[in-house]
């Protein structure tokens, strides 16, 4: 019916936490234009509620914010029973092996570096999502 890989993201729930507006928007764009549900939130406290109120499948975390920062809010949700197994990809503006291990080290399941193209944000989805 569509091309091969087209479509196969419909219907799932992302969370992106972002405090960069611009971050949000994009991620919230490309991935509707994919058919996916998107929620945002803008720092780690706010994303907290909206884990447990949409149940995403797939987590996006900045890892500088204000407040809880990307690291602290990964933790949080992989030390939580219910949302442990929800993949959660770190996103930063640094590609620094430091960064990426210590994402590691809190349960973070990839690294994205902003500013991210469609492909590299989709194939971060599809290498974590099973359908």
């Amino acid at each position: 019916m569509n091309a091969e890989g087209a479509g196969d993201l419909h219907g799932l729930k992302i969370l992106v936490i972002d405090d960069s507006k611009t971050i949000r928007r994009t991620a919230e764009t490309l991935l509707s234009k994919e058919g996916c549900q998107v929620f945002t939130a803008v720092d780690g406290f706010d994303a907290l509620a909206k884990i447990a109120d949409h149940r995403p499948d797939i987590i996006f975390v900045d890892i500088m914010m204000p407040r809880l920062d990307g690291y602290q809010t990964c933790a949080l949700i992989k030390h939580n029973r219910t949302f442990r197994e929800t993949p959660v990809i770190m996103l930063s503006s640094k590609d620094g092996l430091f960064d990426r291990a210590r994402g590691r080290i809190v349960g973070s399941e990839h690294y994205l570096t902003k500013p991210f193209t469609k492909d590299e944000l989709l194939g971060a989805i599809r290498g974590h999502v099973s359908r």
